[in-house]
């Protein structure tokens, strides 16, 4: 299975988590699922509800428009992403203990180093995890 992300959804991540440092930011990852391919159409950047560093909270009212979006636009829910503003993207202890869907994407850009680092994860029963490559696509994509 491999992850398409177009440059531009890439961008909007990595700024939104630059834009938000040193609090950690979080959004909703809208797209198309194949039998070996996970196409992120939509990024929806929400607010981190407890305004922490160390953890986050989406905003309900923010998530159900997002939803809401996804659908309108033929997407689905495909997974969500944070930032971890000090440490290195992989799942944190609090990550996996909070991952209840093992069928969606929990993609972690960290902003440890100068270099923004992005991965995502598919994970299982609170601790199996599994890093998903991805594939950074040059033409624009949704938003």
């Amino acid at each position: 299975m491999i992850i398409r992300l177009s440059k531009e959804h890439y961008e909007k991540i990595v700024t939104q988590a630059r834009d938000e440092f040193p609090l950690e930011c979080c959004g909703l990852l809208g797209g198309i699922l194949t039998e070996d391919v996970i196409s992120v159409e939509k990024v929806y950047p929400l607010t981190n509800m407890d305004r922490s560093s160390e953890h986050f909270s989406l905003d309900p009212k923010e998530q159900f428009v997002a939803l809401k979006n996804m659908r309108l636009a033929g997407c689905r829910l495909i997974g969500n992403y944070h930032s971890h503003p000090h440490t290195p993207s992989r799942p944190s202890e609090e990550d996996k203990r909070l991952a209840f869907d093992p069928d969606v994407l929990y993609g972690i850009v960290s902003l440890k180093d100068s270099e923004p680092v992005l991965n995502f994860f598919k994970i299982t029963n609170h601790e199996l995890v599994e890093k998903i490559e991805y594939r950074i696509l040059e033409q624009e994509g949704g938003s």
